[in-house]
């Protein structure tokens, strides 16, 4: 009986790390992030500086919302109330992970001031977006949840932002010869 047991856990472990294991023989990478389409992820993974993965995830917050607003004003025939907090939920998750890269530049001290204030400028005009759903949007029961917590991680965002523009190193000051 332990016998079959310990053959039977070993199985399901080893056809646990064959499935993660990728064509090269390695274990694969951590899985993408699941609100991230394949080629989001690849713009992620090619861009140079944690300056421009910044960009990036606000550009992809921004396609989120852009998304949100269209699905309320043409509501889609099936799974309506589960895309409108699909894409809630992923235009948090894309100003979260803005909001850890200006976090861990800081931290690297890498030149992210751009980034800082894009997130600032970005991080208002969403602000401005999600209040207004939040005060009277069509159908808010039902992604109501979500939306609070879009509210609160962007007005967290739009803090932190504020606070790294004071502790970013300032840029170069070209001298003149």
């Amino acid at each position: 009986m332990k016998q079959r047991f310990f053959i039977t856990a070993f199985s399901a472990l080893l056809g646990f790390v064959i499935s993660c294991a990728s064509p090269g023989g390695t274990l694969a990478q951590r899985p993408d992030k699941d609100y991230l389409s394949s080629v989001e992820a690849g713009k992620i993974r090619d861009a140079e500086t944690t300056n421009d993965r910044i960009k990036l995830f606000l550009t992809f917050a921004e396609d989120r919302l852009t998304k949100f607003q269209y699905e309320l004003e043409h509501p889609s025939s099936n799974k309506h109330t589960e895309m409108l907090n699909y894409l809630m939920n992923s235009y948090i998750g894309c100003v979260d992970d803005a909001a850890d890269l200006i976090q861990l530049g800081l931290e690297k001290q890498d030149n992210i001031r751009q980034g800082i204030d894009l997130m600032a400028t970005k991080s208002k005009g969403f602000l401005e977006t999600l209040k207004k759903y939040s005060a009277s949007g069509p159908e808010l029961e039902v992604y109501k949840d979500n939306l609070e917590d879009a509210v609160e991680g962007t007005e967290d965002a739009l803090r932190e932002a504020e606070t790294a523009k004071k502790k970013a190193a300032p840029p170069p000051v070209r001298r003149k010869n």
